[in-house]
C-alpha cells in the first residue's frame, strides 16, 4: 500500500475530554481538503502553543490501546483503500480467506480449504459460521459480489488491478466496461466459489488476504459512500460506535464479537490517533498518552532506543522510499530525454551518506524496486550501479539529455508537510543540485491526504516522494501494482508491455526459484528505463509506552494490533 508519514512541525496542545474516548488527539489544524469537522477557534489557536500534554479521562476510552495513525485518503471500502492510513483500519475490521500472522506467514482465516489441480483453476470453500458485525451471514456470494464490484472500472476502486489475472476481467476493468461481471468467479453454494486464472499465477493464494479480497455484506451495496464512512465488517474489530470515525481527529474499534478466526483482539479495542505531527507522536509515547508509535521521528532516531529501553523496537522491514514523476506528461521527462534525465538524477544522490547523516541507518540504500527483506530479494540486478552515487556519470548523462532538449526550470521534489520528509528531501534536492548544477528543491504539501489526491488525479508536473508498504510478503505485490501498464495504482504512469509479459512470466512460473529469475528480468527492464528512482528501504525505528506488555512489529512495519497487550 501507498506509504503514509507524518509530521512537519513540533506542536503542543493542552486538551482535555472527560468520558469516554479519553484524551483527544492533536488538533488538525485545516490544512486537508479533506476536513470534515471544523474544530472550534479557541482549541484551533491552542494549537500553536507548543507540546502535547495527556489528560486522564474515565470511561471504556481509557481501556483502548492508542497507536498513531494518519486520516485515511478514502472511505473505508477495502478496493478502495491503498495507503497506510486507511489500510491499517480496513485490515482490522475485515476478514479475508487467509490472514498473515506478523512474520507474514499465511493463515486460512474464512476460508476452509483453498484448492488448485493447476494454479489456474481454484476452488474454495469457506468455514461455518461466519458473520457480518451486523449478523448477517458471510458466504461465497459475499466474496464474488465484492471482487465483480471492486473490478468495475466505472466503479473507480484504486485496488481494482488485483483482480487482473481473473478470467474475464478484462472486460470488466474496460472504460467503459464491456461486461459487468467476471467470467471467471462461479458461485456453487452457500460455502464454495470458484476462480478461474486466465494463466497459472504463483502468487495467487498468497494474495487472498489482501484487502481487495474481503467480503462485503448486501449493506454496502445500498449506499457505498455511506457504507465506507460506517463499515460493517467480519473481522477482529468493529467500529465502536456511530461517532468512531471523528475525521482528522481519531477512529476508536472494538472487539467483534462474532469474529472466530485464527486473530481474535487480546485487547479491549484500538484508538488509532490522526497524528500532524511524528515528533508530537513520540512525545505522546513518552509521557504515556500514545501506546504504539511505528515510526520514531527523525529528531529521535539517534536517542530512541536510550529514550524507551526496552520498549524501543528495530527492525528491516518491507517497505521503501521512491522519487515518482509522471512520465507520461512530466516536462523533460517522456521518452528518452526522460530515461537519461532520471538516470542522471538517481547517478547524483548519495544515498549511502544520507541514510547516515538523516537517519542514523534506518534506512537502507536501495537495491531494486521492491525491499530487501522481501523473499528472493536480489542485490546485484544488471543495472542496478543506476542506484549508486556516481557523480561524473550523472552529469554525462544530464549533458546527454540537454543535447535532445536543453533543462530549464527548477526540479523540484514535491513531500507531505506531516510526514518527517523535509530534511531528506532536502538533502537529496542539495545532492542534485550540487552534482549536477541545476536548481532542485523541495516543495511541501501540507498532508499526506492532498499529495495523494493530486498524485491519483495524475496532474503533477514535478517529481514527488512516495513508497510502498508490503500488503503480503511477495516482490511480485510490490511491482504489480506500482508498474503494470494497467494498475490504477501506477503513480508514475510506467507503460512498457515488455515488463508487464515479464511480470506475467514471473506470476506463471512454476517454482518460486523460477519466479524470482523472471522477476529480476522484470526489474531489470524497470531500470533499464529508471522507471522512477528508488532511494531507501527501511530499518523500522518504533515503540510502545510502558503500560504495554506485549507488542510485535509484523514483517511490513505496522503492528499486531490483535496480539497487542497492556
Amino acid at each position: 500500500m501507498a506509504l503514509a508519514g507524518t509530521t512537519a512541525r513540533r506542536v503542543t496542545i493542552v486538551r482535555c475530554k472527560s468520558g469516554p474516548g479519553g484524551p483527544l488527539p492533536p488538533t488538525n489544524t485545516g490544512f486537508d481538503v479533506r476536513l470534515r469537522k471544523v474544530l472550534v477557534p479557541a482549541v484551533a489557536l491552542a494549537v500553536l502553543a507548543g507540546t502535547v500534554v495527556g489528560c486522564s479521562s474515565s470511561g471504556s476510552g481509557s481501556d483502548l490501546v492508542t497507536a498513531n495513525g494518519t486520516e485515511p485518503q478514502h472511505p473505508l471500502i477495502p478496493t478502495d483503500t491503498n495507503e497506510n492510513g486507511g489500510g491499517r483500519i480496513v485490515d482490522r475490521l475485515f476478514a479475508g480467506l487467509e490472514y498473515y500472522d506478523a512474520d507474514g506467514k499465511p493463515h486460512n482465516e474464512v476460508a476452509d480449504s483453498i484448492t488448485s489441480p493447476d494454479r489456474k483453476t481454484w476452488t474454495i470453500t469457506l468455514k461455518d459460521g461466519w458473520t457480518f458485525s451486523d449478523g448477517t451471514p458471510v458466504t461465497a456470494k459475499s466474496f464474488v459480489d465484492a471482487w465483480n464490484y471492486g473490478a468495475l472500472s466505472s466503479n473507480k476502486q484504486v485496488q481494482n488491478w488485483a483482480f487482473a489475472d481473473i478470467a474475464g476481467a478484462d472486460a470488466v476493468m474496460a472504460s467503459p466496461p464491456t461486461a459487468q461481471t467476471m467470467s471467471g468467479l462461479k458461485v456453487v453454494d452457500d460455502k464454495t466459489f470458484t476462480v478461474e486464472l486466465t494463466e497459472p499465477n504463483i502468487d495467487f493464494q498468497l494474495s487472498l488476504g489482501f484487502a481487495p479480497f474481503y467480503p462485503l455484506p448486501a449493506a454496502f451495496y445500498r449506499d457505498p459512500q455511506g457504507f465506507g464512512e460506517h463499515p460493517i465488517g467480519n473481522g477482529p474489530y468493529m467500529m465502536a460506535g456511530p461517532d468512531a470515525w471523528q475525521h482528522n481527529v481519531a477512529l476508536s474499534v472494538k472487539p467483534n464479537p462474532a469474529y472466530h478466526g485464527g486473530r481474535p483482539a487480546r485487547n479491549k479495542g484500538l484508538k488509532f490517533v490522526f497524528y500532524q505531527s511524528l515528533d508530537t507522536a513520540y512525545s505522546d509515547l513518552q509521557a504515556g498518552n500514545l501506546d504504539l508509535d511505528d515510526t520514531v521521528p527523525r529528531s529521535a532516531l539517534a536517542t530512541f532506543k536510550q529514550d524507551l529501553g526496552d520498549h524501543a523496537i528495530e527492525k528491516p522491514t518491507a517497505q521503501n522510499q521512491h522519487i515518482g514523476i509522471q512520465i507520461g506528461h512530466a516536462p523533460h521527462f517522456t521518452g528518452p530525454e526522460g530515461v537519461l534525465r532520471r538516470k542522471a538524477i538517481s547517478l547524483a544522490v548519495n544515498r549511502e551518506q544520507i541514510a547516515q547523516a538523516i537517519f542514523n541507518g534506518t534506512r537502507i540504500p536501495a537495491k531494486d524496486f521492491t525491499a530487501s527483506s522481501l523473499p528472493g530479494f536480489d542485490g546485484n540486478l544488471p543495472g542496478t550501479d543506476l542506484l549508486a552515487y556516481n557523480p561524473d556519470r550523472a552529469r554525462q548523462l544530464w549533458a546527454q539529455a540537454d543535447a535532445i532538449s536543453p533543462w530549464a526550470g527548477k526540479y523540484q521534489i514535491a513531500y507531505n508537510s506531516d510526514g518527517d520528509h523535509q530534511a531528506w528531501i532536502d538533502a537529496v534536492a542539495n545532492s542534485i543540485k550540487n552534482t549536477l548544477g541545476i536548481d532542485a528543491e523541495g516543495a511541501p504539501y501540507p498532508t499526506f491526504k492532498t499529495i495523494r489526491d493530486q498524485i491519483t488525479s495524475h496532474t503533477f508536473d514535478s517529481a514527488f516522494r512516495y513508497g510502498w508498504q508490503g500488503d503480503y510478503p511477495s516482490m511480485l505485490e510490490f511491482l504489480t501494482p506500482q508498474y503494470l501498464s494497467t494498475s490504477q495504482t501506477n503513480d508514475v504512469e510506467y507503460k512498457n508491455p515488455e515488463f508487464d509479459a515479464a511480470l506475467r512470466a514471473a506470476q506463471a512460473a512454476a517454482t518460486p526459484e523460477e519466479s524470482y529469475r523472471a522477476t529480476a528480468k522484470a526489474q531489470a527492464l524497470l531500470l533499464a528505463d529508471m522507471a522512477d528512482i528508488p532511494l531507501f528501504d527501511y530499518v523500522a525505528a518504533a515503540g510502545t509506552s510502558t503500560k504495554v506488555t506485549a507488542a510485535k512489529l509484523s514483517w511490513s512495519g505496522l503492528f499486531d494490533y490483535e496480539n497487542v497487550t497492556g
